[in-house]
């Protein structure tokens, strides 16, 4: 991944700057060299500038090659210049204003103080050129004042920005890893729910059931659940959008203590796919073929009489996220609950819509099975769509069931219907 940097842009400006700078005080000496007193003299530092500047151009194209020795080097130069100015120069001109040698090319000399080390860099450089050119006027000159202020106020101002830049690029950096790391915890939670909760809590409801050893072996596989729960709950996958597993999109009351969590073969089958890396990668597959497992006596699947293609992560992430909507209803809403699973293939969209004829959710039953650490909503379907940038949401009112719509954006390069075969 190529590393961004904010200040980059600043030390090419400084480059050209000193470019600049150089060719415009060459012509101020050339402009005047009949008014210096030893104009050979002027000339020669001049020379030594030019040289300066050409050999160091590649010191100021980074924070890397700008060292804090080359700095003290370039303001020795500039400061050299000005005091050599009343040696060479008229005390005529010089009470008039007129320029030192340098001229305005020692303030590419402070910004690089600036640019490398910040604003008190920037202080104290501005510090040593204030006070060179007061020596070289001989005192306070009114004009001599408004333009050091002018150049001390800018050079700080300027570092303390490059601070804010590389303290804004830090956070930027620190927040883009912390996104990385939440996003691959988010999967892993997914991994977990869809196939180590729902085995542990089987084997705790089988075993009390069964009695006897059968019985303290469901206790510990109780406690190892509640333990992955409490774990995968810590994580940065909650907030004002995270709903709950537990208290699913297509049932609506958690389960019973007695009742054995659904977990349907379609669902681990899709689970133990490859996370994807993106919602564009693989190849298209179809995404009727990939619900069609789900269909029997309880679950009806409708769809385009032709294929609904999407890249091999989309579909497999939103056929999963079925499968978890259509386990919430086997669990919650009872095994003699009906579904219907509609496909919609749409220009610029996939939608999926799930509903039952379940007891429905009531109010506020996602977000304390939530706080509960039961993250099947948040993590199983909720996350996998904001994943692949599409969205996930539920319509419920008690005794009137659920419907859940799934929606996933159609990338370009895919075509709609008929590329593929089932």
């Amino acid at each position: 991944m190529v590393r961004m940097s904010v200040e980059q842009p600043l030390w090419r400006a400084l480059t050209a700057y000193r470019v600049l700078t150089l060719l415009y005080a060459l012509v101020l000496y050339v402009h005047g060299f009949d008014d210096y007193e030893h104009p050979l003299g002027a000339g020669a530092y001049m020379l030594v500038l030019t040289v300066w500047t050409g050999l160091t151009v590649r010191m100021v194209s980074s924070a890397e090659r700008c060292t804090l020795r080359f700095l003290v080097g370039d303001l020795t130069v500039a400061v050299v210049g000005i005091l050599l100015t009343p040696l060479v120069d008229a005390h005529d001109r010089i009470a008039e204003g007129t320029p030192t040698l340098p001229s305005i090319w020692t303030a590419g000399a402070v910004l690089g103080f600036a640019v490398k080390g910040g604003w008190r860099w920037a202080a104290r450089a501005s510090t040593v050129v204030c006070a060179a050119n007061i020596i070289e006027r001989g005192g306070f000159a009114q004009d001599t004042v408004h333009m050091l202020m002018l150049v001390w106020v800018a050079s700080v101002a300027i570092g303390y920005v490059v601070e804010v830049a590389r303290a804004s690029e830090r956070t930027l950096a620190r927040a883009l890893r912390i996104e990385a790391a939440t996003r691959e915890r988010e999967r892993l939670a997914r991994d977990i729910h869809d196939g180590v909760l729902q085995v542990l809590a089987m084997v705790q409801r089988r075993g009390a059931a069964i009695g006897g050893e059968a019985a303290e072996l469901g206790r510990m596989a109780g406690e190892q659940e509640i333990a992955l729960r409490t774990l995968i709950s810590t994580g940065p996958a909650t907030g004002p959008g995270a709903q709950d597993a537990a208290a699913p999109p297509a049932g609506g009351l958690p389960a019973p203590a007695g009742a054995p969590p659904a977990v349907s073969p379609a669902l681990v089958a899709v689970a133990d796919a490859p996370a994807p890396d993106g919602a564009d990668g693989g190849e298209p597959r179809d995404l009727l073929a990939l619900l069609a497992p789900h269909a029997g006596s309880r679950v009806t699947l409708s769809g385009p009489g032709t294929p609904v293609p999407l890249p091999a992560a989309a579909a497999t992430e939103l056929a999963a996220a079925v499968g978890a909507a259509l386990d919430n209803v086997r669990v919650h809403a009872g095994e003699g609950a009906h579904a219907w699973i509609l496909v919609e293939d749409e220009p610029d969209a996939v939608t999926v819509t799930v509903r039952d004829d379940g007891p429905g959710i009531p109010e506020g039953r996602l977000a304390d099975a939530e706080r509960e650490g039961r993250l099947g909503v948040a993590l199983s379907i909720r996350g996998r769509l904001r994943d692949l940038g599409g969205s996930a949401e539920w319509i419920s009112a008690p005794g009137q069931g659920t419907e859940v719509e799934l929606k996933v954006p159609r990338r370009p390069g895919v075509a709609r219907r008929g590329e593929i075969g089932r």
